[in-house]
């Protein structure tokens, strides 16, 4: 009989515990600032798409993590890099001037006008950054379909899913060898 009561409570216990995966937000758009793109999901069926949830402006973290992904995406062809940050246009264009121009040329930075595509995808804020209250640090890949496979939510703002961890999760993924890549 306890047995039947504690796997009673644990079955509503696990109910009513909301997923830590979002649900997919379906299409949605992004408008960059680093030129006139927009990122638009349904135009990225096939392929598979990172989704880089960045902090406010002042981070140098995010710097380093962006110039990483920027200087190594060639090398993964079949994966879109979308950086995302939630500050104004003014704000992002100041910070992106601190990128390779040529390597910002071939990845824009797009706008998530107060972290509502953010939000949507359930990555949790309450971090305190620059006297702010902001989101964590994430990355969240889309597999070809537009639904989520894999999501990264970091510890604090240092605490970025690498380049080369990306590229063994889209192996994995993809059912490829790591002599393959």
């Amino acid at each position: 009989m306890k047995i039947r009561i504690i796997l009673a409570a644990v079955i509503i216990l696990l109910v009513s515990v909301p997923s830590i995966k979002a649900q997919n937000p379906g299409n949605f758009e992004l408008a960059s600032v680093t030129d006139k793109s927009h990122f638009k999901l349904s135009n990225a069926r096939g392929k598979y798409v990172a989704l880089h949830f960045l902090l406010k402006t002042e981070c140098p973290h995010c710097i380093r993590h962006t110039n990483e992904y920027l200087s190594k995406a060639g090398s993964l062809p079949n994966v879109l890099q979308v950086f995302i940050k939630p500050d104004t246009e003014k704000e992002i264009a100041a910070w992106a001037a601190k990128l390779p121009a040529d390597e910002l040329a071939k990845i824009p930075i797009y706008r998530d006008p107060d972290a509502q595509l953010a939000k949507k995808f359930n990555i949790p804020d309450g971090y305190a950054f620059h006297n702010q209250i902001v989101h964590y640090p994430a990355l969240i890949l889309l597999g070809p379909d537009g639904k989520e496979v894999f999501r990264y939510i970091g510890k604090n703002n240092s605490d970025r899913y690498s380049f080369d961890m990306l590229a063994a999760k889209i192996l994995e993924l993809s059912g490829k060898q790591a002599d393959k890549y």
